[in-house]
């Protein structure tokens, strides 16, 4: 079963340690080695700037971009995914698919040129907000719940235009809702699970995922205990429930996996890294149809990238 995670956060790691290896090193949860084992065949590389870069700018920005290149790009067994045509190489030859994208606009500084920037430099996909305030809207930690800020109503209409993939999590709920009602194209929570069965604030209501499933976008369940339940100690079978739920609300053809690997500190039993990724299809494909294991996997992501990201050449 070949599988697509919309999210991981193993670039932070390595540009805050970089003496952590990509192949056969210790300290990521996402190795080379490992997504090749579990075939994957798109992995999204996350840019996210930690606490410690007090101030993000552009220059940071491309100190990641740089990192992605030297340190995960230069094995053979990956493809740089800018383009469908990309996307439908790394399934065609059994390689590891690698995408760019961006959690959090803090670093743009509000300049708007820089959108365009990495679009040319490979990032298909951004996210406005980390958890807290920036310059284009209110994150969903932020105590006054603000929606989009002028910049930031700018800056959904200039990722339209640039066939930039907006990503809603981490976006305030009045932000989410603007989102939804300005943008003209789909857009995905990359990494967020169902608020109705675990009431924490990452995740979305059901209203919300109606209205994703109503824009034809896409939802990465994440594998992150604190999102599967209240105890914050789950297992596949917590898993389980949220996709029973998503797809009862009509999301068959949305579900996904963002995992949020690499971005956590405790995992969910029996998933603690790509490598256990046979073990959860077997686990799918023992309460689950075929077609639709096919589906969470890999399918509904493969589709809408393919629908998203420019053809190529």
């Amino acid at each position: 079963m070949m599988w697509i995670d919309n999210h991981c956060d193993a670039l932070t790691k390595i540009y805050l340690n970089p003496e952590l290896e990509f192949r056969g090193g210790k300290g990521l949860d996402v190795t080379l080695e490992r997504l090749g084992h579990a075939d994957v065949r798109l992995q999204c590389f996350a840019i996210y700037m930690p606490a410690s870069i007090a101030e993000p700018r552009m220059e940071h920005v491309l100190a990641y971009i740089r990192l992605f290149h030297v340190r995960i790009l230069c094995h053979p067994e990956m493809v740089f995914v800018r383009t469908g045509k990309d996307l439908e190489l790394a399934f065609r030859e059994r390689r590891t698919g690698a995408m760019l994208t961006l959690e959090g606009a803090d670093a743009l500084q509000g300049n708007l040129a820089h959108v365009e920037t990495l679009y040319r430099l490979g990032v298909r996909c951004l996210g406005l907000t980390w958890n807290f305030a920036n310059w284009a809207a209110d994150g969903i930690q932020e105590p006054r719940q603000a929606a989009l800020s002028l910049k930031g109503r700018q800056l959904v209409d200039l990722c339209n235009e640039t066939g930039m993939i907006l990503d809603v999590s981490h976006l305030s709920e009045p932000g989410f809702w603007e989102l939804c009602e300005r943008t003209r194209k789909p857009f995905l929570a990359s990494h967020a699970n169902a608020y109705t069965l675990c009431p924490h604030p990452r995740n979305l209501k059901d209203d919300q995922i109606r209205a994703l499933i109503k824009a034809g976008g896409l939802m990465g369940l994440a594998f992150v205990p604190d999102f599967l339940n209240a105890d914050g100690d789950a297992g596949v079978s917590d898993l389980l429930k949220h996709i029973d739920h998503i797809a009862a609300l009509g999301g068959e053809r949305v579900l996904c996996f963002g995992s949020d690997f690499d971005g956590i500190d405790n995992w969910v039993r029996d998933l603690e890294h790509p490598g256990k990724l046979s073990s959860l299809r077997e686990i799918l494909l023992k309460h689950y149809p075929n077609e639709f294991v096919e589906r969470l996997c890999w399918k509904n992501a493969y589709q809408f990238y393919l629908s998203q990201l420019p053809a190529g050449e």
